[in-house]
């Protein structure tokens, strides 16, 4: 089941450095907040925004194809009209996991994603699952 607490806490466990597609420089926005937060909880975060070079201190990719080294999850932040296209750039890169944040789910056969050896999580803020689960 994409999403069961079982596969949120091993993801949690396991992926140290987060690839965060969308990844904005405004405080006010989810996406920096939770940036901020994953980074202060001891995770590498990876920036994933075309239109920056830097945010909360680490240098920005425009995508993922561009990270020149390996990410345990793919943390994202778009529209849903986006998530098709970035599921399928983040299986090329072989994470180990793909969250989709809230509000946000897998269009399409998400069999996809375990077939290329990776956990999904979907509709659900990382940040509170790992408050949640981890703390």
């Amino acid at each position: 089941m994409a999403g069961s607490d079982d596969i949120k806490r091993k993801v949690l466990a396991d992926c140290k450095t987060v690839a965060i597609v969308g990844l904005s420089d405004d405080p006010q926005r989810a996406s920096h907040r939770i940036g901020k937060y994953l980074k202060e909880n001891g995770y590498k975060i990876v920036p994933v925004n075309p239109n920056l070079s830097e945010v909360l201190g680490e240098k920005a990719y425009p995508d993922l194809a561009s990270i020149p080294f390996e990410v345990d999850l793919v943390d994202v932040f778009r529209r849903q009209e986006d998530i098709d296209a970035v599921v399928e750039e983040a299986l090329k890169i072989n994470p180990k996991a793909v969250w989709l944040q809230m509000g946000l789910t897998c269009p399409g056969d998400k069999s996809r994603v375990k077939d290329a050896g990776a956990d999904l999580v979907e509709d659900c803020c990382v940040m509170v699952e790992h408050r949640r689960l981890m703390n």
